[in-house]
């Protein structure tokens, strides 16, 4: 059936087009074990900020998550792109992800897991919501201390349209001047 110029879509592939933010690596300790994964399903609530990301039960972080109920979230740049989407596809659970991707582990402040050097921008988490985990794969988590490499070359970040496609971000527009209601966020 069409619409005007719209022709119907499926709607098990609406996500391509509503997918919240940018690929992130989410980072776990759990008994002295590190790991690392990509994950594609998060949403910021509030400017906390509080943030939402869904784990299949099936992930070996999942239940890792659950138990030590702290992560970090590492936002990557397009120059690690490939390697971030190869992380995607293993698990952590018979390897170590850090070594196998050369990536570099620095020592949060404020919980155990890991920030990423070769990231833009690390927010260390913690877990304020399981409730919905099991049903919904959901976690909410707040953030407690930010981390930004000024001095990192890249810094376009690329987002997942969920079919093994990518966007990249690119210009940068400034209309700041038109946040007259949000000047708290300039």
């Amino acid at each position: 059936m069409r619409y005007h110029n719209f022709t119907e879509f499926a709607l098990n592939k609406a996500f391509e087009f509503i997918e919240p933010g940018p690929v992130l690596l989410l980072t776990t300790q759990y008994k002295h074990k590190i790991n690392v994964m990509t994950l594609s399903w998060s949403t910021l609530f509030d400017f906390d900020p509080q943030i939402g990301c869904v784990l299949s039960p099936g992930d070996y972080t999942f239940e890792i998550l659950k138990a030590s109920k702290e992560c970090v979230l590492g936002v990557p740049t397009v120059d690690i792109m490939e390697k971030v989407v190869q992380i995607g596809n293993c698990s952590g659970e018979n390897m170590d992800k850090f070594k196998t991707f050369n990536l570099t582990p620095l020592d949060a402040k404020m919980v155990k897991a890991p920030l990423i050097k070769e990231c833009l921008f690390n927010v260390e988490c913690k877990i304020t919501d399981i409730s919905l985990a099991d049903k919904y794969g959901l976690f909410v988590m707040e953030g407690v201390k930010a981390w930004l490499d000024k001095n990192r070359p890249e810094k376009r970040t690329f987002h997942a349209n969920g079919n093994g496609t990518f966007v990249i971000d690119g210009e940068t527009k400034n209309l700041k001047h038109l946040m007259t209601k949000w000047q708290i966020f300039i």
